[in-house]
């Protein structure tokens, strides 16, 4: 059995695969002229399958708007859109009207600010020196996630603490605000993880979430190599009803992989990480977004296709395979090998599994997303799958079922489910320097317009 190395998820910029649509752009002033270079060439590939309705840009304050007068305009003429607009934070309320030619417009108005409703969770106030950093207990492309306590009440989070410079560096923005919008949206599932609130300082952002200590299913699955049968279908239908969920509310999850997939401290999972979900998706509805991780990518998003939900039941089949044969099913050492398997190799099921295990494995891995399990009546269809005839859905979403594995974890400081790697590294504790608290004059506080905005002390990373 070849040795698992993990590959990170990836995306690129969404072109919509509808006839008519509004495109929207952020950018700063100071990099406007780049921004529009690369952000144009979208525009022109977008055109080719649809009729731009409206195009939007948004920057950061007037000085951008004498660059980006002429720039739009020759955007509106090659693309033949019905109007091109931006909102900029230098001008009043009052939107102005400019006329060029007979039909043609720009219109230029003030939509950002550093009061932003967040909802039920909104805590515009929150900064962190709130919280005592205790941990690390994960990491990511673009900063950690930290396990704390929060001052006020002794209550344990999970904080994820994201460097503005890198997402903008990696042009990631729209999927950071992706997380927060979805997590923001209160979805109530047993098993999502929930955000309690965000906010952000001059350099970083701030997810306070739920805190959930049983450990990624990767972990376990590394240690333990492969899960009997039957907790492979506990987990999966714990799964299965998160991702119902989701796309019951038009939201495709897309990244569905061992290592997205937590263990609370009584053995439930929890679905986390939400940076490449994709939201406002009809039942009916495609998109052509080439994104996600290497092992568990559908074969309609290599082909770079319009593709639906289904993508996410192939990414479920994928986790299934993986955590009955200890690697995901079409798995190479060498990418291209790998994406060579998927989209041309048979499904491998070596012996020893159940019939109903091998047909839910080979309806949900099928390579035509039109004829794959849930292609009809999405999670109806999976729940209705006889491998799933011993789960009772009503008791396994009010966690009635008691889970296979129970992690026994003694309390908030019990890490041993995270990996030494993270929770060995120092947390910096230099929490008195005090940074430039004009948000303003950041060059990338206005991309995360949507965050509350904190004057606070913040030297958490560093």
């Amino acid at each position: 059995m070849p040795s698992l190395i993990r590959h990170h998820s990836f995306c690129v910029l969404d072109v919509p695969d509808t006839k008519e649509s509004n495109i929207h752009i952020f950018t700063e002033s100071q990099c406007i002229r780049k921004c529009l270079c690369e952000q144009l060439d979208c525009v022109n590939r977008a055109k080719d399958k649809q009729h731009i309705l409206k195009l939007e840009l948004v920057t950061l304050d007037d000085e951008a708007d004498l660059c980006l007068e002429e720039q739009w305009w020759n955007v509106q003429s090659s693309n033949e859109c019905d109007s091109v607009s931006t909102y900029t934070s230098g001008r009043g309320s009052h939107p102005t009207k400019l006329t060029k030619g007979t039909s043609e417009y720009l219109r230029l108005s003030a939509i950002m600010s550093s009061t932003i409703n967040l909802g039920p969770s909104a805590n515009p106030n929150a900064k962190p020196t709130d919280f005592d950093f205790l941990k690390v207990i994960g990491k990511g492309s673009f900063g950690k996630v930290l396990l704390a306590k929060r001052k006020s009440d002794n209550r344990f989070y999970a904080v994820k603490v994201l460097q503005k410079k890198t997402i903008l560096k990696k042009k990631e923005q729209s999927h950071i605000m992706a997380e927060r919008n979805v997590l923001l949206k209160n979805l109530k599932h047993p098993f999502l993880v929930g955000l309690h609130y965000s906010f952000q300082t001059t350099e970083k952002l701030y997810f306070v979430l739920d805190y959930v200590n049983g450990g990624e299913l990767f972990f376990h699955l590394q240690r333990e190599r492969s899960f009997l049968e039957p907790r492979a279908r506990f987990y999966s239908a714990e799964v299965a009803s998160a991702i119902g969920y989701l796309h019951s509310q038009n939201i495709i999850y897309r990244d569905l992989k061992p290592e997205n997939i937590l263990l609370d401290s009584q053995g439930h999972v929890v679905l986390t990480d939400f940076g490449l979900c994709k939201e406002g998706m009809e039942p009916e509805e495609t998109t052509c977004t080439f994104c996600g991780t290497p092992e568990y990518l559908a074969p309609e998003v290599l082909k770079k296709q319009p593709y639906d939900r289904t993508v996410d039941w192939w990414c479920l089949g994928a986790v299934l395979y993986e955590m009955l044969y200890g690697l995901p099913p079409f798995y190479s050492r060498d990418v291209s090998q790998m994406y060579d398997n998927i989209l041309n190799q048979p499904l491998q099921l070596p012996g020893g599994k159940t019939t109903a295990t091998c047909d839910i494995l080979r309806g949900l891995l099928h390579k035509d997303q039109h004829s794959r399990l849930g292609a009809k009546t999405d999670f109806l269809e999976i729940k209705n799958h006889v491998f799933f005839s011993p789960i009772n859905w009503d008791d396994l979403y009010n966690k009635r079922i008691p889970p296979p594995y129970n992690p026994n974890v003694a309390g908030p400081a019990d890490l041993r489910h995270f990996d030494p790697e993270f929770t060995q590294e120092a947390v910096p504790n230099s929490l008195s320097r005090t940074p430039d608290m004009n948000l303003g004059s950041s060059g990338c506080s206005g991309a995360f317009f949507g965050f509350s905005y904190a004057q606070s002390d913040d030297d958490i990373l560093s």
